[in-house]
Order: C-alpha cells, then structure tokens, then sequence
C-alpha cells in the first residue's frame, strides 16, 4: 500500500502524526471525508503497517530524564543477541539503529543524571566500542515526512 498512497492517505498520516488523538469525526472534518469514510481508510492504514500505532510525545526532563544522549556503538562479531537483550531491559534507551560505516548502531539514550547516563554507557560498552554525545537541545522533534515528491 505504501506505494498507493493517494492524497488523502497522505492528509490522515499528516494529520494523526501532528495529533494521533484526533476523533475520526474531527479527522475526517479535516480531510473531507465522512467519519465512516474515515475510519475505513484510517483501518486500512493500519492493516497495512502505513500507521503502526499511537503514542504521546513527553516531555524527557519533565519525566525526571534531563539528559539526553546519542551514542554510536561499533559492535565486534555477529552475535547481537546480549545487545538486543539490553535493549529489551533498558528502557533508558529510547531509540536503535542499525547503521552503516565503521558503527553498527547508533542510539538514544534517556538518563536522570550524568552518572545514570554513565552507567547505561558501561553496560554498552561491554559490547563494543562507544562514543558518546550529550544533546544540548533538541531543536526539531520528530514530525514524519511529507508526501515524496
């Protein structure tokens, strides 16, 4: 389906990435559609993984995690399952790529402190070689694409 986006596919994805607790009538009310029309096209998304579901954007601080931090670990070998196990137990890592170049994966990490931020470092680096960056600010948070043109 992701190939067959039309524009009012793209209109429901644009609107629920800007505010997924929208009522369909209100979405609908925004793309010209009737909520029933709505609600179709908003299941069919979702069946076809387009929208993989919902969240609420939070503020990190606010939560008691002020800081945050990008690490890129260059992970020897080819047995990744101890770092998917620590990805499964460490919710203080918010994010996993698989990356290309000299670092395997790149991550983002959520700590209460820099000493928290430390320990969650040493346990990655059990893995594999670090390198850590402390984010100053996020300046745009994620907003998902726009249509490809």
């Amino acid at each position: 389906m992701t190939g067959n986006l039309d524009d009012t596919d793209w209109a429901i994805v644009a609107q629920l990435q800007a505010d997924g607790r929208l009522s369909l009538s209100e979405l609908g009310r925004r793309v010209n559609l009737g909520s029933s029309a709505t609600a179709e096209r908003v299941r069919g998304l979702e069946a076809a993984g387009v929208i993989t579901g919902y969240h609420a954007a939070v503020d990190l601080g606010r939560l008691g995690y002020p800081v945050l931090a990008v690490v890129r670990l260059k992970y020897p070998g080819s047995r990744h399952q101890p770092l998917h196990r620590l990805l499964a137990e460490r919710r203080e890592i918010l994010e996993c790529l698989r990356t290309t170049g000299d670092d395997c994966y790149t991550l983002k990490l959520a700590a209460t402190s820099m000493e928290h931020l430390e320990t969650l470092v040493d346990e990655l680096c059990t893995l594999g070689t670090t390198t850590t960056s402390v984010v100053y600010r996020q300046t745009l948070p994620y907003r998902g694409p726009d249509r490809p043109r």
